[in-house]
């Protein structure tokens, strides 16, 4: 749970954001959170997988009008140092998002992706199950992060931020 927290966390830093909670709610298990001194919104899921050793995974994704912020944490990576750019491809279970996207490493478990604002994007996670970050020459590294009901936590995130004022 302190990864989760922590996720949080850095996506809403990633737009400037102060770290109080305000409100939250859920979308099947995503939870949708609203933060009391923060202008932005973010969606977040984490889960246990039974067969990865039952490793912890964990996505939040918040956004603004400008930029798409897309964290990552997997307990199975041992990145060796943070702020190291990382280049990967970013796929859905139907569609290529875009290639050689770049990743931040955060900490030994975490990255962070930061890209500019496209509704295109936002449409193709709305319609995925999974979410692959397909990192360049590294197989072992490399990710695919179930996002069940994207579509409905983006439309409850798009929501959120339509309403936050």
């Amino acid at each position: 749970m302190k990864r989760f927290l922590l996720a949080v966390l850095m996506a809403a830093g990633a737009l400037g954001a102060a770290p109080a909670l305000a409100q939250q709610s859920k979308v099947g298990d995503w939870t949708i959170e609203k933060r009391s001194q923060d202008t932005h919104c973010n969606a977040s899921r984490g889960y246990k997988d039974k067969d990865d050793e039952n490793r912890d995974y964990v996505i939040v994704i918040t956004y603004s009008e400008k930029a798409i912020v897309i964290v990552m944490i997997y307990d199975g990576w041992e990145w060796e140092r943070a702020g190291e750019i990382l280049r990967a491809d970013v796929g859905t279970d139907d569609a290529d998002i875009m290639k050689k996207a770049k990743w931040e490493v955060m900490d030994k478990t975490t990255v962070r992706g930061i890209f500019e604002y496209d509704q295109s994007m936002m449409d193709r996670l709305s319609k995925a199950k999974r979410l692959t970050i397909d990192f360049d020459d590294d197989d072992d590294d490399s990710i695919e992060m179930q996002i069940p009901r994207a579509g409905e936590a983006l439309a409850a995130l798009k929501f959120c931020e339509e309403n936050r004022k």
